[in-house]
C-alpha cells in the first residue's frame, strides 16, 4: 500500500517529554515515544489499569513498557500516515541502518459493525542494511505492583497477572523476546498485543490487513469532515486525536488519555483526567459536530441518558466511562510519577464537588439534537420532557455558591460562568420548547431565562474593576468569562464584554499565553498557562474585531504542539515546556474552533490562491 507520510510542527522545536504520539482505536490507547517506545497503554479499556506505564513511573523507569532497542542507535523520525491515527516511526543507528516501526490500534467493519478490539498492533520493517535490535516487553499490572514474566506458546507469549492477562501474539523469536537477546532484523516482525486469545491466521498477514483496513477507515472519517480552508491538517490532527479519546462502548468522552502528568514543575497538581467531564464533553461534541462528525454527539447523548437524565437532584461535574463504577480517588504507591512528580492519583475527587455548570453543558450538549437536520431522527418531545428537571435544578442552582470551572477545592463561591452555564439551560429549554411549538412552556423559560439573565450580570459587574468579575461581588477574573458569547448570554459587541476581554488580556497574560487565573489557589499561585484558555481568547479577540491579534495569537499557541501536532493542558509561557495531562481533549477543541472562525472562507481561500 503507498504511504503518505505527514510530517507536523515546527522543526526547530526542541525535544520534550510530552513529545508523544497517540494511537487508539475507542477501546484502547496508547503513547508512543520519538524512538518508538510504548510507555503509556491502559487496558483492556481507555480508563484501565495502565499495563505500560513507564510514563508515570519515574525518568529511567526499567519497566511497564515495551521497545525496539537499536544497537548503536542515532536518530528517530516519527510521523502519522496522512489523515490517519496509524503511526510511523523511523530508527537509524551509527553506521547508517535503519527500520520502520508502524503503530495502530485496529478500527475496521467486521461483520457490518465496528471492530475495536483491545489491540496494540506493530510492524517492524527493514529499509536499511541489518540493523541488530532487541525486543523489550515489559508490562505491569495493579498500578504498578506486578511485573509479570511472559509464559511462551507456541506463538504467543502471554503475561498473567493475580487479575489480568495480556496475550503477545509474534512471529519474532520468542526466546529473543524473553531473554531480551540481541539479533540482527533481516526480515519483518509482527507483534499483536491483546487479549489472552489466539489470533485467527497468521500473525503477520492479520496486522498487514488490520493496518490497511485501519488506515482505510480513518482516511475516510477524514473524508466526511467539514474543514475549514486554513489549517486543515492541524484541524485534522486534532479531530482525530478527539476521536481518540472517545470511548465508542459507552459514548463517554475523557478530558485526556493519561493521569498525573501535573500541571507544573514541582506541583501538587496532578490529577486523573480519564474521566468524563460534562464540560469539556460537551464542548468535544460541539467541536466535532461543527466538523461533521455527528456520530459522537449521537454516542455522547446516549451516555447522558444513561448517565445523568435520571438524576434531578445533583449531577456530578465527573462521571466514569461506564456511569455506575467507582471515581474514588486514590493514589497509586507503586509508581514514582512523570518525572519523579508524585503522586500519581487514580480516581478524582471533583466528582464530589458542586460545580453548577454542569446543568447547562448538559442541556446544550442534548439540544443539538432538536435543531441538527443531518441525523435521522432528530429528537422530539419525549427528550424534552426529561431534560426539563434539568432545566429546573439549574433555575434553582444559578445563583448559588460552587465550587467553578476550575474545581476549587478550598472554597465555594458564586461563579459567574456557573451561573451563565445555568442561564443557557433555562434559555435552551425555551428554544426546544419553541421549536416543538409547545408555546407557552417556551414563553414560560423565556421569562425565567430573562429574569435570570438581569440577575448575573447585575451581580457579575463590578464597576469600580470595569469589566464583568469571576465571582459575584468580588474582585478578579478568570478566562472563562471569554465563553459568555459563545454561551448567549452577552453579545460580542456588548461594552461590557469588550472592556472584560481588556482587562482579562492585561491582567492574565504571560509572556504571550492565558493563565486561568492570577489569584492564589488552594496549591498556591499557578505557574502555567491553560493552553485552551488562550484560544478563547483567540476567539473573543475575533469576535471584537481585532482579527489581526487572533490570528497572531493563535499562530503562537500552534508553534507549542509537539513534533505530531499534539497539545497537552498546559504550558510554561516562558519556556514554551509542555505539561499536564495528554492529550487534553479541551486543546484540541480550541484549535478546531479557533481555526473554524478565523479561516477565509473556501471562496476567498480560492480567489487568493489564484
Amino acid at each position: 500500500m503507498p504511504r503518505h507520510p505527514e510530517v507536523v510542527g515546527p522543526p526547530d522545536r526542541p525535544p520534550q517529554p510530552l513529545d508523544l504520539a497517540a494511537v487508539g482505536n475507542g477501546t484502547v490507547a496508547a503513547l508512543i515515544s520519538p524512538a518508538g517506545a510504548v510507555n503509556w497503554m491502559c487496558w483492556p479499556r481507555l480508563d484501565g489499569d495502565p499495563v505500560f506505564s513507564a510514563l508515570v513511573d519515574g525518568d529511567q523507569s526499567e519497566r511497564g513498557f515495551t521497545d525496539i532497542l537499536v544497537t548503536g542507535f542515532a536518530h528517530s523520525r516519527q510521523r502519522y500516515l496522512r489523515n490517519s491515527a496509524v503511526l510511523e516511526t523511523e530508527l537509524t543507528d551509527s553506521h547508517g541502518n535503519a527500520l520502520l516501526i508502524t503503530d495502530h490500534m485496529p478500527r475496521l467493519r467486521r461483520f457490518g459493525r465496528m471492530f475495536r478490539p483491545p489491540m496494540l498492533v506493530r510492524r517492524i520493517e527493514l529499509l536499511r542494511g541489518r540493523p541488530r535490535i532487541r525486543l523489550r516487553v515489559r508490562p505491569c499490572f495493579g498500578w504498578g505492583h506486578e511485573s509479570p514474566r511472559g509464559r511462551a506458546g507456541s506463538n504467543h507469549i502471554s503475561y498473567l497477572g493475580s487479575g489480568e492477562a495480556m496475550r503477545l501474539s509474534t512471529d519474532a523469536p520468542l526466546g529473543f523476546i524473553l531473554s531480551e537477546t540481541e539479533f540482527a532484523l533481516d526480515r519483518p516482525i509482527a507483534m499483536m498485543f491483546g487479549p489472552d486469545e489466539t489470533v485467527n491466521g497468521m500473525v503477520a498477514r492479520v496486522a498487514q490487513e488490520f493496518e490497511e483496513e485501519t488506515t482505510a477507515y480513518w482516511e475516510d472519517w477524514v473524508r466526511g469532515l467539514s474543514l475549514p480552508f486554513e489549517w486543515q491538517d492541524e484541524v485534522i490532527r486534532a479531530a482525530i486525536t478527539l476521536k481518540l479519546c472517545a470511548h465508542d462502548d459507552t459514548g463517554g468522552i475523557l478530558a485526556a488519555l493519561t493521569t498525573s502528568i501535573p500541571e507544573a514543575e514541582h506541583t501538587q497538581r496532578n490529577w486523573d483526567y480519564r474521566f468524563c467531564w460534562l464540560r469539556d464533553a460537551y464542548f468535544t461534541v460541539m467541536a466535532l459536530n461543527r466538523l461533521g462528525a455527528t456520530r459522537t454527539m449521537e454516542h455522547y447523548i446516549g451516555y447522558i441518558t444513561n448517565a445523568v437524565l435520571e438524576q434531578t437532584g445533583m449531577l456530578r461535574p465527573v462521571y466514569p466511562l461506564v456511569p455506575n463504577d467507582s471515581i474514588d480517588e486514590w493514589e497509586a504507591t507503586a509508581l514514582k510519577g512523570f518525572m519523579g512528580h508524585a503522586p500519581v492519583r487514580v480516581g478524582n475527587a471533583a466528582a464530589l464537588q458542586v460545580q453548577n455548570d454542569v446543568w447547562g453543558a448538559v442541556v446544550m450538549a442534548a439540544a443539538m439534537l432538536f435543531f441538527d437536520h443531518r441525523l435521522p431522527e432528530p429528537a422530539g418531545e419525549a427528550l424534552y420532557r426529561r431534560l426539563v428537571p434539568l432545566g429546573v435544578a439549574a433555575e434553582a442552582a444559578a445563583l448559588t455558591a460552587d465550587a467553578g470551572i476550575w474545581e476549587y477545592r478550598g472554597r465555594e463561591r458564586i461563579h459567574t460562568f456557573s451561573a451563565a452555564m445555568c442561564w443557557a439551560a433555562v434559555d435552551r429549554l425555551g428554544r426546544i420548547a419553541a421549536h416543538l411549538g409547545l408555546v407557552e412552556e417556551a414563553a414560560d423559560w423565556q421569562a425565567r431565562a430573562a429574569t435570570l439573565k438581569e440577575a448575573i450580570l447585575e451581580g457579575a459587574w463590578n464597576e469600580e474593576a470595569g469589566s464583568l468579575q469571576e465571582v459575584f461581588g468580588g474582585h478578579g477574573l478568570d478566562a472563562a468569562l471569554l465563553l459568555l458569547p459563545e454561551i448567549g448570554l452577552l453579545p460580542p459587541t456588548d461594552p461590557r464584554f469588550i472592556a472584560t476581554v481588556e482587562a482579562i488580556e492585561r491582567d492574565l497574560m504571560r509572556d504571550g499565553m492565558l493563565l486561568r487565573y492570577s489569584a492564589a489557589d488552594d496549591f498556591g499561585v499557578p505557574e502555567t498557562a491553560f493552553i485552551v484558555c488562550s484560544f478563547w481568547l483567540v476567539d473573543a479577540l475575533a469576535a471584537i474585531g481585532r482579527k489581526d491579534d487572533a490570528r497572531s495569537l493563535f499562530e503562537r499557541i500552534l508553534s507549542l504542539r509537539n513534533h505530531v501536532g499534539l497539545l497537552p493542558e498546559d504550558v510554561d509561557p516562558r519556556t514554551g515546556q509542555l505539561w499536564g495531562n495528554f492529550p487534553q481533549s479541551y486543546s484540541q477543541v480550541g484549535l478546531v474552533l479557533s481555526a473554524m472562525r478565523l479561516s477565509r472562507s473556501w471562496e476567498e481561500g480560492f480567489w487568493r490562491a489564484w
